[in-house]
């Protein structure tokens, strides 16, 4: 038993004759915790740390144990992680209280007593009181109770009740080995499921999670009941299941768990196992990471522990294949089916045919997973050669990669017609991947410190690939419609695939990681010998793969300028479809929650318009008054079937800007225009016009879910505070706002355009949702004067938005060609966010005449196109500097700073 340093029982046996006991615990306790805390900043030995806690309590426990009277037939069992004399700060102490025959009143009362003065002291016990033949029934029963009484210890009382119980586990066969092997693989694949079945999960739980704690503890059990020993150090001694190299991959992960546990129990004072961002920043710095310029302090922190968990579920998925073939499936009838004098199948499982197969033929690491790629009734790999993998892949060098059967072979898997990402994921976790590709190594397990990227570098990169192949099922010619014609009609979609696994390559080291990555997926191109035309358009997928979005998200798609400009830089259709199609991967698997049905629909759009502008010829650009007279004679056409004179119409456009009919399309200003007539009465008293409707997809888009958003229609007297009032009443209604457009209608009154989302990223159908929206927006309206400005919701900011604080950024330039100043505000995310930048327009006269939304996780990027009160761009210096100092300090002041301390 190794006790604490400072830990003096003698004094304390002292104390314990002359003061009241409790108090005397209690003072040791927090004496003893401190210490174990300053150990810790100090950077001591984690291991020692959760030992010699154990042993601490063993000795208080003593002590305790001591008051009471007790017969020779009972015991104080330490079970659970404290029966493996392992204890962290808050951790539960779990007791069993074990007896062999019915206990008197007497001791039920020491009992009583016993776990009452534990409570006093306030320790963390879980207990339970049983016989000996309660144990078993309860182990019989309960696969949880039956591990437990697997890692059991004897603190206090007779030392041979806890030897008669394993011994009667063991005979009376409770829990037999293949029994309890099917039990607790279950119980893992649905723990995994929990936590989505990724290590990579934001928030990732320590214990719980793929590749945590608990992973490592369920190959101990497992192994220990079928092995029959008490330590695995004992396996590798003799040699049996467990090698040297496997058994101090799982030390080294175990113990950068433990300081990672250790670490956020210190923080929480409380038992806490889901490392939360918070935990992050400050254990990164306590652990020294530091920033730099190629990433955050919390980013490397992160990366160490996803590599970690990486290592140790890899460790755990070949232990547990290995536990499968020797348990569960050592009567199974062989099969064998041989594939190539390298290769053969055994019970749908591929095997080497000796175990020299990769020393003689280094291809073959290569060559299984192109062969299982081939044959999708290949289950997996056998436990034993994935080891001989492990133990190969060394000779995955510069030579192997350049090697011409190599590169054939690699270009061979991302060609095969199923089952890719089910090999490219393997190659992944048995690290073959990582080597044959050095640049898709270094990002494994990279992480962005951000709400945006909810995954690591690595995950996400293999979740592109996969989106890509999904475009392929028929499933997406609902959802993706777009994409899945276009891949289903790609001449050579493995370009696809590389361009998704290389596009994200060059994050990491500093740079533009576009630029970076283009050089690397160019480069890889060449050595695996494509012609010099596909080499360069992996390359220009790689280097523009970001462009759609953006240009999507924050430009005028209604601007004709817009899509000529973006079409140049196709140049012709194929790099169109490529990009496209990559594109919506790339979102998709960036952050589902990113691909609303409204970023959808401008996706949508910008690949619609840019293909007629391609159709039509490059040289031909459209003019934007052709545009404006072609929207014009599509709605009096129609306007004309349901009964409209020209002149009526003409009548009702008059005072309308230009700008309206480039940027509304026909349909809906015929739905504005048949409403404004109608209307016309309640406009001379001064009533304003709203109307709500969801995305008219017409009926072969109706079963799209990633289509559109509720746009709402405002004909009001144009006053200063209009827009202010309207975003903020939306605020109020849990709106999130897409796209904001602004018109001229009359010479008193404005048009204005909103398409929202609810709080759930969908467009709002229900007709009685929209009628609230109506009445609300009414009777703000109704109540608006000049004077008035409504007050900014204030709504609780999320928890996880708060440890992402950065100062707002601002951004001012004018644009000749919509005779306006762009504004762009790049801020952390906040209930009523855009509400108070439309107060600091009101305060400073500044008029807005259009507005692009985006929320990327934690922050947004939004984009203002705004004039002075004369409707001119800003012009005046003092002015611009004074609107992007009241922005960043309306919005700043706002925003919770995340916690820098250090210290614990």
């Amino acid at each position: 038993m190794v006790l604490p340093l400072f830990f003096d029982e003698r004094r304390f046996q002292e104390n314990l004759e002359n003061n009241e006991p409790i108090g005397v615990f209690k003072d040791a306790i927090s004496a003893i915790n401190t210490q174990f805390d300053n150990r810790f900043l100090e950077g001591e030995d984690v291991r020692a740390l959760v030992k010699e806690r154990a042993s601490f309590i063993d000795r208080i426990l003593h002590y305790a144990w001591q008051r009471f009277s007790w017969s020779e037939e009972i015991a104080l069992i330490a079970v659970g992680g404290y029966g493996r004399a392992e204890l962290h700060p808050h951790s539960d102490i779990d007791l069993l209280v074990l007896f062999s025959k019915n206990l008197g009143e007497e001791e039920k009362s020491s009992v009583e007593q016993f776990v009452t003065f534990l409570w006093d002291l306030q320790l963390n016990i879980g207990h339970s009181v049983r016989s000996i033949e309660e144990c078993l029934e309860a182990a019989r029963d309960d696969i949880t109770v039956a591990t437990n009484l697997l890692e059991c210890r004897t603190l206090e009382g007779n030392r041979f009740l806890r030897l008669e119980l394993k011994h009667r586990i063991d005979t009376e066969n409770i829990w037999p080995s293949n029994a309890f092997f099917i039990a607790k693989w279950n119980e893992q694949i649905e723990r995994h499921n929990k936590h989505n079945n990724t290590e990579y999960n934001l928030e990732p739980n320590v214990k719980n999670a793929p590749g945590g704690l608990r992973d490592i503890q369920t190959i101990a059990w497992v192994a220990k009941r079928y092995f029959g020993v008490e330590q695995l150090r004992e396996l590798v001694d003799r040699q049996v299941f467990l090698s040297e190299d496997e058994y101090n991959i799982m030390m080294r992960g175990e113990e950068v768990l433990w300081r990672v546990r250790y670490g956020m129990h210190v923080l929480s004072k409380r038992e806490d196992d889901r490392l939360q961002f918070e935990y992050q920043q400050k254990l990164a710095a306590q652990f020294g990471y530091r920033d730099n310029e190629e990433s955050l302090a919390v980013e490397q922190f992160m990366r160490h522990y996803y590599r970690a968990v990486i290592a140790l579920r890899e460790l755990n998925d070949v232990l547990l294949h290995y536990l499968d073939e020797t348990i569960l499936r050592a009567n199974e009838k062989t099969e064998i089916r041989t594939l190539n004098e390298r290769f053969q199948v055994c019970n749908n499982y591929i095997e080497v045919t000796h175990d020299n197969v990769f020393q003689e033929t280094p291809s073959a690491l290569l060559e299984v997973f192109v062969l299982m790629g081939q044959d999708d009734t290949i289950k997996g790999i056998r436990a034993s050669t994935i080891r001989l993998i492990r133990e190969s892949r060394h000779l995955i060098n510069g030579a192997f990669r350049r090697q011409r059967e190599n590169t054939e072979m690699f270009l061979e898997l991302m060609r095969t017609p199923s089952g890719l990402m089910e090999q490219l994921k393997r190659m992944k976790r048995y690290g073959v991947l990582g080597r044959y590709l050095p640049e898709f190594g270094r990002i494994i397990g990279q992480m962005q410190h951000d709400l945006f990227h909810i995954y690591t570098v690595d995950a996400h990169t293999l979740l592109v690939v996969n989106n890509i192949r999904g475009f392929l099922h028929t499933e997406a010619e609902k959802n993706f419609p777009v994409a899945a014609h276009i891949m289903n009609h790609l001449p050579k979609p493995e370009l696809l695939y590389i361009a998704g696994l290389y596009h994200d390559i060059g994050k990491g080291r500093g740079g533009d990681h576009s630029e970076l990555g283009a050089v690397d997926a160019f480069d890889f191109c060449q050595r695996h010998n494509l012609s010099l035309r596909d080499s360069n358009l992996v390359a220009w997928l790689v280097k523009k793969h970001l462009l759609m979005s953006t240009v999507s998200q924050r430009q005028d798609l209604s601007d004709p300028e817009v899509i000529h400009n973006f079409a140049l830089e196709m140049g012709d259709l194929l790099h169109l479809d490529y990009l496209y199609a990559l594109t919506v991967a790339d979102v998709n698997a960036t952050n589902p929650d990113l691909w609303t049905s409204w970023k959808a629909s401008l996706m949508r759009q910008l690949y619609l318009e840019t293909k007629r502008a391609l159709r039509r010829g490059l040289e031909k650009p459209v003019d934007k008054q052709n545009w404006i007279e072609d929207t014009q004679q599509a709605a009096l056409l129609r306007l004309k079937e349901k009964g409209f004179e020209r002149e009526q119409v003409l009548e009702l456009w008059q005072g309308y800007s230009e700008n309206y009919f480039l940027r509304e399309n026909h349909t809906d200003i015929v739905w504005h225009t048949e409403a404004i007539a109608r209307h016309t009465t309640s406009m001379a008293r001064g009533e304003p016009l709203i109307l709500i409707r969801a995305p008219d997809l017409g009926d072969a888009q109706r079963s799209r879910r990633y289509e559109g958003a509720t746009q709402i229609f405002i004909l009001a007297k144009d006053q200063p505070n209009l827009f202010a009032a309207i975003v903020t009443t939306l605020d109020h209604l849990n709106l999130n706002i897409q796209d904001a457009r602004l018109y001229n209608a009359t010479e008193d009154y404005i048009c204005e355009t909103f398409y929202v989302l609810d709080e759930n990223a969908e467009p709002i159908n229900d007709e009685a949702v929209h009628e609230n929206i109506r009445e609300a927006l009414l009777e703000e309206l109704k109540q608006l004067n000049a004077e008035d400005y409504p007050s900014i919701v204030q709504r609780r900011t999320p928890r996880q938005l708060k440890y992402f604080s950065m100062p707002t950024r601002t951004s001012l330039s004018n644009d000749i060609n919509t005779g306006t100043t762009v504004l762009e505000v790049i801020s952390p995310d906040r209930p009523g966010l855009l509400a108070r930048i439309a107060l600091v327009f009101l305060e400073m006269n500044i008029r807005l005449r259009n507005a692009k939304i985006a929320t990327l996780g934690e922050r947004v990027e939004d984009v203002f196109f705004i004039t002075d009160e004369n409707d001119e761009p800003l012009s005046d210096p003092e002015l611009c500097k004074q609107l992007e100092a009241a922005i960043c300090k309306q919005l700043d002041e706002q925003t919770e700073p995340s916690t820098e301390v250090i210290s614990f």
